[in-house]
């Protein structure tokens, strides 16, 4: 089983969306038994449901994250995980401080479809901005499937 860490601040807007949307893309290629997909925040409020915003703008997508509960990022989840998919710099340069090491493994989730873009954190805005954000992620997810299986060592045939 291959472990994909995603992270983000708070672990209650985007990385909850990212996971969803990356077990659905892992789901829809029938790998579910080989790769795991779990999320955490550098400064995560532990416990905390995902936003209201993020919880409706995955429910639009037919995905249920109500469910979810933050985590804060820790060593276990760090050294377990195959692949780290972080949203902004700033958490790769988190992660690189404390476990210098794991930026082997640590990437944007837009450099997996070979951009370099970070993504904004709508927490406590608007629900559109949710939805733009939820648009942004579910765009780098799709285009960056392939990049993400092939860097975990999964072939998979389309």
């Amino acid at each position: 089983m291959k472990n994909v860490l995603v992270v983000c601040t708070g672990n209650v807007c985007r990385s909850p969306m990212a996971k969803a949307l990356i077990r659905r893309e892992i789901e829809n290629r029938n790998l579910a038994e080989q790769v795991h997909v779990d999320s955490a925040g550098t400064y995560a409020v532990v416990g905390h449901p995902a936003s209201e915003g993020s919880v409706n703008a995955m429910a639009q997508r037919g995905l249920d994250i109500n469910d979810h509960r933050a985590r804060q990022l820790t060593a276990d989840l760090v050294e377990n995980a195959d692949l780290i998919v972080v949203m902004e710099e700033k958490h790769r340069r988190s992660i690189f401080v404390t476990w210098p090491r794991a930026i082997a493994k640590t990437l944007l989730l837009s450099e997996l479809s070979g951009d370099h873009a970070e993504i904004a954190d709508p927490y406590g805005r608007e629900q559109w901005e949710y939805d733009e954000t939820a648009v942004i992620i579910e765009g780098y997810v799709q285009r960056g499937m392939t990049t993400l299986l092939e860097r975990l060592g999964i072939s998979f045939e389309a």
